[in-house]
Order: C-alpha cells, then structure tokens, then sequence
C-alpha cells in the first residue's frame, strides 16, 4: 500500500478558539506504544513542518484556516494522514500511531538503499518490479528469474552459449561483469557463477525486485558500475501462506515449485522448494540443442526469530543443484559415435548460508550486521577440454542506520573475501586461479534540504589486495516540482578489478583463456542519470505515468580479451574508454481493468579503442517492450506482449537484422486454485531463422555469436494454488 490512511480520528468541538495555539501531534510506535523520536510532521502543500522530540511531540504554529491534511512520515514506518480543520475549536491530545513497515509507497525498497524511505521520496532513481509483475513473469518462466528482467526497459539478458543457454545480465548496454546481482541485499553471485546465476534464482518466493540503474557502488563497491539488481524475498505474515506451481511446456520442460510461510509467535519460517526439467530440445532439426538436457533441484529455508521487541535474527541456507547437457542430440540419447560427438556439459552446485541481526534503538536507530558464505563448484566440459573449479565467496557487513529530524544517516564498514582455485591444469595454460580480498567504508547522508528539495551523499573507500584504493563518492538529488511532477539526477563513481570470468571467456568456454594475473589495470568508471517523472488522474479510474530517463557510464581501462598469434587469449587493458550514453521513455496507463506499459529504450556504447564503427557488440541502438493486460483482481488476467530489437553489431562487424517477439497470455482463477496458459514468440523469432547457428565441422563445430532467442516459440501453461 502507498500509505495508511489516519490512524486515528480527531473531533474538534469546543466553543474557544485555539487559533493561535501550536497545534500538538504526539507520535507513537504502534506496537510497542513508545514515542517516535525525529518523526516529520508537516502540513500538506505548505512549509509548514516540525519534528517530534524526545516524547514524540511535534507542534505545528501559522497553520492557515480550513481542513487541512497533516502527515507525518518517519524512516521505516508506514505514513500517518490527518485531517484536521483550523482554527481549532479545542486544543486537545492528538496521538497517531504508525506501523513498522519496509513498504515505500507501492513497493519495498529493501537493501539497495538502506534508508526506508518511501520510493517517491528516495533522491536515489529505485525502478521496482512488484510481486503482481513478479507472479504473471512467473507463469512464462517458473524454472528461473531470466524472463523478470528481460523484458524490462534497458535491461537485456544475454545468451553466452547456443547450447547450453547460459546468461547474463546487461544494464544500459555494458557487459554483465558491470551488473551486481543481489539476493536479500547479499552478493553472492558473480565471478565463476557470473552466467549460472539468473539460473539459479526462482521466482515463487519473491516480494519483488529492485533495479538500480548507474553508478551505485555506496553500499556494494566493486561490480555495480552498470547498476544493481536485488531480488526481494518474502517474508512470513500474520497469515500462514502455502503456494504451489506446476508447469509444462511444449519445448519438453516440467517445473514443479512450493513456498511455504507460517509466523509462530516470536519464531517465522519460510521454505521454498522446486524440480526443475528439461528435456533436449532442437527446434531447427540440425541435432544440436537449443535448450540442453537440464535437471536442477533447489531448497532454501529461511529462519526468522524476534529475540525481543528490538531484536531479530535471521537465519537462511539455500541449496541448488543443476546439471545441463548441450550439444549433439544423438550424443545425448546415448547413440553418438565419431561425427555425432560434440557435447557441451555444465554441472553446478551452489550452496549459500546468511545470517543477519537487527537491533533496534530508541529514536529510530538501528544497526544491521550481515554474514554470508557462498561455495560455487562447476565442471564446463566439451569433447577435448574441461574447465573446473570451485568458488569460495564470504561477505561481512556491519552498518549503523540513525535518523537525525530530516537527515537519514548510514555508517558501515564491510569485507569481501572471493576466491577461485581451478582443480585442473586448465589444458596447456597456467593455472587461473584467482582471489580479492576488499575491505571497505560507507557513509551516507540522505536529508530533505526543503520540502521540495531532498539530497543523498554517499562516500565508499575500498581497498582491494594489488589494486590499491578506491574513493567512490556518489550523489543523488530529488526535486519535486508539484506533487505529480518530479525530477531526480545521480552522479558517482565505480571500479571493477580485473577477473577471468568475463562473458567473452564464458562464450569460449574459458578454451585457451590465459590467467589476468595482477599486473592489469582495475577498471575505473563515472557515470550517472537524469530523469523526469510526471503522474497524472482523470477521474476515479483513469490514471498514467510518464517517466524520461537519460545516462551515461564511462569506463577507464576497460578490460578487453584478444586473440593472439599462438591461438591463446589474453586480457589486456585497452588504451581508450568505453563509454555508454542513452534514454529510456516509460509510459504507464490503467483504466478500471485495462493497464498499458510501453517503453523504449536508446543505447549508443562505443568502444573508443576500436577501429571503424566502435558500438559495442551485441548492444541494439533501440528497444521496445509493450504490454496491454487486462485484469480483475482474483478473477482473471490475460494480456498481450510486443517487443522489438533494433539491428546490432557482432565482434567479426557482422550486422544482424532487427526483430520482433510477441507473446499472448492468460489466467484464470477459481478460489485458491489459478489456471495459466501463455504462447511466449508467437511470432516464432529465432535466430536460426535468420542466419547459420551452427558452423561446420559437424563433429568440431563453431557457434555464432547469440543475439536473439535461439529456441523459437514455446507453448506452455499449468496450475497454480494458493492456500
């Protein structure tokens, strides 16, 4: 909910007049009855304003006559309305008292920004895809959270195998090293588990996911250059929850997932579960697979324990296993031979533990301490080579969160221990193990200079083992024009240190990839965004949102991987920038049932140090993404779904042809039971469509570069409980 209407009600009868009186509003935590220290509370449409003191008193003076709305608003806690009519016919005890809620106006906006604030309210630009948009992605893709992102404005998710169907993550058309995956505020999924990760992460468990996009390495350091992703799970209510999903598709894929959560006095639990598989799939019949063989498993309970009214325990473990076959289908059946032999074998597993501990002080202050140990292992197997090894990720953060009247104030401090250790002699190259070890400090400012005015400063200095320190500082500016028109800008600074696990050592499968060593240059960055948001009504049911955005990134020595005379790869700093300049245009309209969302995105990334046409490759000029729905709450849903790729440049220059993808989809739903149905590439838009995929030799094949879906159009659908 965007906030909570009036907590409690005020009648005003009396025959003196308090006109010239302070108008007394005392604040009170909702549960624990205890005053709200720092709590803002202000007149609507004026400059009129105060903050509570230390018995969670605010007095109001000069406020003009007639009903007026009083707010009051304090970080990590559900807004409180009054209407109240002035002058006062008697001066009596006003008590509001507000919940503790993560709710920031229509979403949650969790770890990317720390502050509670609501989202409207953050100088920090936080796009949020909610859990309504979470569950209708989830009909198409239940197995993994690969289909959430890619059909948001300026995000792309790119395909770094034709067998195998590995990803990424593009953000504002930079590589998917740039992009920092969370999941509940942890980074836990980059480096050697970078293209796996989307695969690993499922959609029935989440609240809702949070895009920053730009520089936003404050809280996270290094790897957030291009912006930050946070998947949001849900947590345990008042109301136990047990939902399930089954899937099938018409490509031969079967998924069966289930949450659970129940509160139980001072102890919560929630438990996600799923099987995922899928079948071999060759929709263009030239025996190679365009989705692999896949069986994968996942089990991640969360423990969650009140230790008292200030202090709460977290306790979580998530654990994936998954193992997909790629390559020639006769191989795979069991009946290749000398020219039916190529195969391309991933098997992972991941095992993620978290520990978190909230304690909570008078006057709204607040320290967070955050654990988490990852261990990746994976085997990368094709006919005459293995690649191998085992990720070890820890990840330390302590911070201290104190609102001061209009100031949110963060301090933290927190460490990143990554270490990769291959269990082979990587065939003929030296050994590419690598580790970082990054210890950094944070501050952050976040205070409304005016009523309409509202300023974020961050400050990060990491130092990373070899490379030295890096000074991050960052700010972000929120004006609101009116109440419908707004404005915000962000500028900052980013680094990424040097690693192997780049999208073009993944498509190579990390053949003939020689180690980055410690000699390299870490990669630096500036960039920022500026955008410009207006939301408007038409009576009761008609309602739109525009949003203009603009960005830009640039990247000092970028880290390239080149080909050498021996055959080997070799990574190397290159001499001149990359740099990325663009807009996104969104548009959101609802009408009763009928919602529309389009949105264009332009991205010109040029790499300076290439010869001729400098865009990057596999980066489109233009996007689109459309969506009409139609929609009754528990009732029905069904919609329709465009988008469109502009003509991109391959590595060879190669210029691709532009495209279309549609999809059609429905829902239907009796009680606690939903019944789904979705046509995803109706238009049967395949790159095998539009060109070779597969280059001979049939036993020793060589694959083109993925620039667009490679498995055509699926059917599928399924049943959905809620209990």
């Amino acid at each position: 909910m965007r906030r909570v209407i009036l907590l409690c009600a005020v009648l005003l009868t009396a025959q003196v007049s308090f006109a010239q009186s302070p108008f007394k509003v005392t604040v009170r935590d909702q549960e624990t009855r205890q005053p709200v220290v720092g709590a803002k509370v202000s007149v609507k449409g004026t400059e009129i304003s105060a903050a509570t003191d230390a018995e969670g008193v605010a007095r109001l003076t000069g406020v003009p006559d007639g009903v007026q709305t009083v707010e009051i608003f304090s970080v990590g806690y559900e807004t409180g309305v009054l209407k109240v009519t002035f002058p006062l016919a008697q001066q009596g005890e006003n008590i509001v008292f507000i919940k503790v809620t993560n709710e920031l106006g229509e979403v949650t906006v969790v770890a990317t920004t720390r502050t509670g604030r609501e989202i409207d309210d953050v100088p920090t630009r936080v796009e949020a895809i909610d859990e309504e948009e979470v569950d209708e992605k989830s009909n198409m893709r239940p197995s993994n959270v690969s289909m959430v992102l890619n059909e948001s404005t300026g995000i792309k998710v790119q395909q770094t195998s034709a067998t195998s169907n590995t990803q990424t993550v593009r953000i504002q058309g930079l590589g998917g090293r740039y992009t920092q995956i969370l999941k509940d505020g942890f980074p836990a999924f980059g480096g050697f588990s970078g293209s796996l990760s989307l695969l690993d992460i499922l959609p029935l468990d989440l609240k809702q996911v949070e895009i920053v996009k730009g520089p936003a390495a404050t809280f996270y350091g290094g790897g957030a250059i291009a912006g930050v992703v946070n998947f949001v799970s849900r947590e345990p209510g008042d109301e136990p929850v047990t939902n399930f999903i089954f899937n099938q598709t018409s490509a031969g894929g079967t998924d069966l997932s289930a949450f659970g959560s129940r509160k139980l006095g001072r102890f919560g639990y929630t438990l996600l579960g799923s099987i995922n598989y899928q079948r071999e799939y060759d929709v263009d019949d030239d025996d190679f697979t365009e989705l692999p063989l896949t069986r994968s498993f996942n089990l991640s309970p969360r423990l969650f324990f009140d230790l008292g009214a200030e202090t709460r325990l977290t306790v979580g473990h998530s654990t994936s296993y998954q193992s997909r076959r790629g390559g020639d289908v006769f191989r795979i059946r069991g009946r290749g031979d000398g020219f039916h032999r190529y195969f391309e074998d991933n098997e992972s597993r991941r095992n993620i533990t978290t520990l978190q501990l909230e304690r909570g002080f008078s006057a709204g202050r607040r320290v967070v301490a955050r654990q988490s140990l990852a261990l990746f292992s994976r085997e990368t197997e094709i006919p005459d080579h293995l690649f191998a090894g085992r990720q070890f990720n820890s990840y330390t953060d302590l911070s201290y969160f104190h609102p001061a009247g209009k100031h949110a104030l963060v301090f933290g401090f927190n460490a990143v221990y990554d270490r990769f250790r291959e269990r082979r002699d990587g065939g003929g190259v030296p050994p590419r193990d690598e580790s970082r070890r990054t210890f950094g400090g944070y501050a952050q400012d976040s205070f409304d200079v005016t009523e309409k005015l509202s300023l974020e400063a961050g400050f990060r200095l990491d130092h990373v083992r070899d490379y030295g320190l890096f000074p991050l500082p960052r700010v972000s500016a929120l004006y609101r024009v009116t109440d419908r028109l707004s404005s915000r800008l962000s500028v900052g600074f980013g680094y990424k240190t040097p690693s192997v696990f780049t999208e073009e050592a993944e498509t190579l499968l990390f053949r003939g990839v020689l180690p980055v060593g410690n000699t390299l240059k870490a990669e630096r960055s500036r960039g920022g965004t500026f955008d410009v948001n207006y939301r408007g009504a038409a009576g009761e049911k008609f309602s739109y949102s525009l949003n203009q955005m603009f960005f830009y990134t640039e990247i000092e020595d970028p880290l390239v991987l080149s080909r050498g005379a021996d055959g080997l790869h070799r990574f190397s700093n290159a001499p001149r920038p990359v740099r990325s300049a663009g807009f996104e245009t969104n548009v959101r309209a609802s009408y009763d049932f009928v919602k529309l969302f389009a949105g264009y995105t332009f991205t010109s990334a040029k790499a300076k140090y290439l010869a001729g046409d400098r865009t990057l490759p596999l980066t489109p000029k233009g996007r689109i993404n459309s969506a009409l729905l139609f929609e009754r709450e528990a009732d029905f849903k069904a919609g329709v779904e465009a988008y469109y790729t502009s003509s991109q440049l391959l590595t060879d220059r190669f210029r691709t042809r532009p495209f279309w993808v549609m999809g059609v989809f429905g829902e239907k739903t009796f009680g606690k039971y939903s019944l789904f149905v979705n046509a995803e590439n109706v238009t049967d838009t395949r790159q095998s469509r539009f060109g070779r995929v597969v280059f001979p030799p049939h036993q020793d094949p060589t694959f083109a570069e993925i620039y667009t879906h490679t498995e055509g159009r699926v059917f599928n659908g399924g049943v959905k409980i809620k209990l």
